[in-house]
């Protein structure tokens, strides 16, 4: 028996009839068309799926869409405000970490849950942040250095 949600995402409110099983993940992307959340392991440990729901950092391949409800969801599609980048998915494009660009969105996500929560993190802390996110191209360098250049940034 299907269920009735109402979601905000991205700033802009939802209501939809949905399936109590059905992943966030999947209405993200199916229901909703928002695909700039990917879907990786579909076990949270890759973290392509990451969005922000009520401000946390949660890996929505592993939330049931119903636990959204009357929630706040912001997915990659929604960093971006009046055409300017988030700065993290500016650090992104300008330290070089989107490599393949699978894990990116993901990536994004936990790096503005990291500056949230400390808007000056340490090398180290930023990677313990990314701890559940994986890259499986060149390593995660790049990705650091493009949080790093987000805090900097936002504390300018």
């Amino acid at each position: 028996m299907k269920q009735v949600i109402q979601v905000t995402i991205n700033g802009k409110p939802r209501q939809d009839e949905v399936e109590p099983r059905l992943l966030l993940v999947h209405y993200l992307r199916d229901v909703v068309g928002l695909t700039g959340t990917h879907i990786g392991c579909e076990t949270s440990i890759c973290g392509a799926c990451t969005v922000l729901l009520n401000g946390v950092a949660v890996k929505s391949c592993t939330i049931l869409t119903v636990q959204a409800n009357n929630g706040e969801v912001v997915t990659i599609e929604g960093l971006a405000t009046d055409g300017k980048l988030h700065p993290v998915q500016e650090g992104f494009w300008e330290r070089h970490g989107l490599q393949c660009g699978f894990c990116t969105p993901g990536m994004i996500m936990a790096g503005v849950q990291i500056l949230q929560r400390n808007p000056n993190p340490t090398e180290e802390q930023i990677r313990e942040g990314l701890e559940g996110n994986l890259c499986r191209c060149t390593g995660y360098q790049h990705i650091v250095e493009a949080i790093q250049y987000a805090a900097q940034k936002m504390r300018t």
